[in-house]
C-alpha cells in the first residue's frame, strides 16, 4: 500500500505540474492575443486616445477614420455611443454639415435611452444654429434676417424638444437663450419680406407676410414693424376696417412705437450697431 500511494502521489504530482504548464502558456497566449486582438478593450482605448489627439489637434479627416473604426470594433457599447457622437463633431467640423447631422439622427434613432441622448439633441440645434448665423462671422457684410432661414427653423425644433424633454438638462439653459434668438430672427426675417413686398406695391403679399409674423412671433421685437406694415399696407389697399384693427393693436402692444410717430424708420437691422 505505501508503494501505491507513493506512486500515486507522484503521478499527480506530474499531472499538476504538467497543468501548471499548459495553463501557464493558455494565459501567455491569451495575453498575446489579448494585445493584438483588434477588437480588445486596450486596443479600442488606444484607438478613441488617438482619435481625441488628432480631434484636439484639427485632424478632423483622420479622426473620423479612426471614430469609424471605433463605432464597428465595439457595436453595441458606451464607447460605439461616445464614437458616433465624436464622430458627428468631426464632420461638422471638417465642413461635412449633412454628414454630422445624419450621423446624430442615427445615433437618436438607435439609442433612444442614451444618457447621452440629450447632448445629441443639443448638437443638432448647435450644429444648425452655427451654419446658418455662421457665429457671427457674415454680420458685417449681410443682414442675418435676410437670408434663408431654415437651417435657423432646424434649430428651433432641435433646441425645442431639448427643452420640452429635458428640461433639467445642463444644456436646456443655453437652448433656451438660443430659441429666443432665433424667434427674433425668424421674426425679423419675415418682416423684411413683407418690406420687400411693399416696397414694390406688392401689398396684398406685404400685408400677408406682416400677418404671418405677428401670428408666429407675437413677442418678437419686429412684431412692432409687422404691425404697421399690416396697416400701411391695408391703407394702401383702402382696407379701412382692417387697417384700423392693424393700427389699434399697433398701438396697444407698442404705445411708444416709433412707426406711429415718425412712419417707416431707419432700415437698419436691430441687431447691427455700426
Amino acid at each position: 500500500m505505501m508503494w501505491v500511494e507513493r506512486q500515486t502521489a507522484r503521478l499527480m504530482g506530474r499531472t499538476g505540474l504538467a497543468a501548471a504548464m499548459v495553463l501557464a502558456v493558455t494565459l501567455a497566449g491569451c495575453s498575446s492575443t489579448a494585445k493584438d486582438d483588434p477588437n480588445s478593450q486596450a486596443s479600442l482605448d488606444k484607438l478613441y486616445a488617438d482619435a481625441k489627439d488628432d480631434l484636439q489637434g484639427g485632424s478632423y479627416d483622420r479622426a473620423i477614420k479612426t471614430l469609424e473604426r471605433i463605432e464597428g470594433r465595439a457595436a453595441g457599447t458606451l464607447m460605439a455611443q461616445q464614437a458616433t457622437l465624436e464622430l458627428a463633431w468631426a464632420n461638422y467640423k471638417s465642413g461635412e454639415r449633412a454628414q454630422a447631422l445624419s450621423t446624430l439622427d442615427r445615433f437618436i434613432k438607435l439609442n433612444p435611452s442614451s444618457p447621452a441622448l440629450d447632448y445629441a439633441i443639443y448638437m443638432k440645434g448647435v450644429i444648425n444654429f452655427n451654419d446658418d448665423l455662421g457665429l457671427f462671422g457674415s454680420i458685417a457684410r449681410q443682414d442675418l434676417s435676410e437670408r434663408d432661414q431654415q437651417a435657423s427653423r432646424d434649430a428651433l425644433l432641435a433646441f425645442r424638444q431639448l427643452v420640452d424633454q429635458y428640461p433639467q438638462s445642463k444644456y436646456t439653459p443655453d437652448a433656451s437663450q438660443r430659441i429666443d434668438y432665433i424667434l427674433n430672427t425668424l421674426a425679423a426675417y419675415e418682416v423684411h419680406v413683407a418690406r420687400y413686398y411693399y416696397k414694390r406695391g406688392a401689398y396684398v403679399a406685404a400685408a400677408n407676410r406682416a400677418q404671418q409674423a405677428v401670428q408666429e412671433f407675437q413677442r418678437a421685437p419686429a412684431a412692432e414693424e409687422a404691425l404697421f406694415l399690416m396697416m400701411q399696407s391695408y391703407e394702401k389697399l383702402d382696407l379701412k376696417p382692417l387697417r384700423d384693427d392693424a393700427e389699434r393693436v399697433l398701438r396697444k402692444s407698442f404705445p411708444n412705437s416709433a412707426y406711429l410717430r415718425e412712419g417707416f424708420v431707419d432700415g437698419k437691422a436691430w441687431w447691427k450697431l455700426w
